[in-house]
């Protein structure tokens, strides 16, 4: 169940991470989450979810970084694969950044994975890790019918519209 609570918290992180960036570089899509409801980005927890895996313990930051970034990078591609094929939208384009790969991952954002990577293995996993070890099992059932409603939803909502505009429900 720890790994559900790792994807859930890191999803609400990235989310947050994601707001904090559009705002500072003035971005006009300041909305930045993937779900009707809940407010979670979760290509930052499967990055995270890969990034543990790939980065495990006893590797030091050279290899963090390196195998981190190839991790979430994949991740990237993944959900972007998926998000354009099966439902029909985009949340983000790299198309003008030199080196990018169907406007889906790109270099730039790939050592910036890494970074990230070497934050999450050394500073930010050990207090994820502590509160999704606090989390009551009797929690995560609810929370995966929870998550799960709210991705089938929102995925119809979006495959139906073909914008993510329709996931601003409350702009209305």
């Amino acid at each position: 169940m720890r790994w559900f609570w790792y994807f859930i918290l890191y999803s609400a992180l990235g989310f947050l991470l994601e707001i904090t960036f559009a705002r500072l570089i003035g971005h006009p899509k300041r909305d930045r989450k993937c779900f009707l409801l809940l407010p979670l980005c979760p290509v930052y927890g499967l990055g995270a979810l890969l990034i543990l895996r790939a980065a495990g313990p006893g590797h030091g930051p050279l290899w963090v970084f390196f195998a981190g970034g190839l991790a979430a990078t994949a991740a990237e591609l993944l959900m972007g694969l998926f998000y354009r094929y099966a439902v029909g939208v985009e949340f983000w384009d790299y198309s003008d950044l030199p080196g990018n790969v169907a406007g889906l991952v790109c270099p730039q954002f790939a050592a910036v994975w890494g970074l990230l990577a070497l934050a999450l293995a050394y500073r930010v996993h050990p207090v994820i890790d502590a509160l999704a070890a606090a989390i009551p099992d009797a929690f995560g059932p609810p929370a995966a019918i929870l998550l799960l409603c709210d991705a089938l939803v929102s995925s119809a909502a979006l495959r139906r519209t073909g914008t993510t505009e329709v996931l601003k429900w409350y702009a209305v």
